[in-house]
Order: structure tokens, then C-alpha cells, then sequence
């Protein structure tokens, strides 16, 4: 009977925690775009600052590779492309390109959501 009442309440505990981390997973992508930067701090090795590929507003995921064993990942494309351009950024502080780069991320591209325009009637 103990072994019962714990088990239940170690899946209840579980259940709970779970739901907890799933409602933040699933946060709308503006709430999660100010959590963390639009770039993983490489440069492009032509510019010397990360470069935002700016792809269409209704994309949302994006694929990722790395070399080795989780060789590929999909995430969210939660940043979305600003209509006012406040001047060049911070230009030091980036990571160069290695010279064995280990994932898509190292090359110093990050995808970024278009801006939505409203429709022309």
C-alpha cells in the first residue's frame, strides 16, 4: 500500500512539473525573444558582427547542424526583424568563426522574422 501511495504521488509531482515546463516552452515568441540574444555571439567572418538572414514573417522554425552524434535540431525563430534601425551595434565582443566549426551556429548567420506589413487594400 506504500509503495502505491508513492508511486502516485511521485507521478502527481512529475505531472505537475511537467506542465510547469510546458507552459514556458510554449510562451508566445515575443515573451521568449527577450529572454536570450537574436545570435549565439559569432561574428561573420566578412563583417566581423553576426548577420541576421531576415526570412519571411509566417516562418517560425528553423533546422540547425552540428557534427557528431545529434547531428541535427529543430528550434523556434522567435525574433522578429525591427522596423527602426538604431545604427551599428556593439562591434567587439564576438566570437570568430573557428577553424573546425562544430555547428551551423559558429558561422555567424541567424535567421530573423520578417516584419509584418499591413495589407495593401
Amino acid at each position: 500500500m506504500r509503495l502505491i501511495f508513492t508511486l502516485l504521488v511521485v507521478a502527481t509531482l512529475y505531472a505537475c512539473g511537467s506542465q510547469a515546463e510546458a507552459a514556458n516552452r510554449y510562451l508566445e515568441p515575443q515573451q521568449r525573444a527577450q529572454n536570450y540574444n537574436w545570435h549565439a555571439n559569432y561574428a561573420h567572418t566578412s563583417y566581423g558582427v553576426p548577420v541576421s538572414l531576415v526570412v519571411p514573417p509566417t516562418a517560425n522554425m528553423q533546422t540547425n547542424w552540428s557534427w557528431g552524434v545529434g547531428s541535427s535540431r529543430v528550434s523556434r525563430i522567435d525574433h522578429q526583424f525591427g522596423r527602426n534601425y538604431s545604427g551599428p551595434g556593439n562591434r567587439g565582443g564576438y566570437k570568430s568563426t573557428p577553424a573546425w566549426p562544430q555547428d551551423t551556429a559558429q558561422f555567424g548567420v541567424y535567421y530573423v522574422r520578417g516584419p509584418w506589413y499591413p495589407l495593401q487594400p
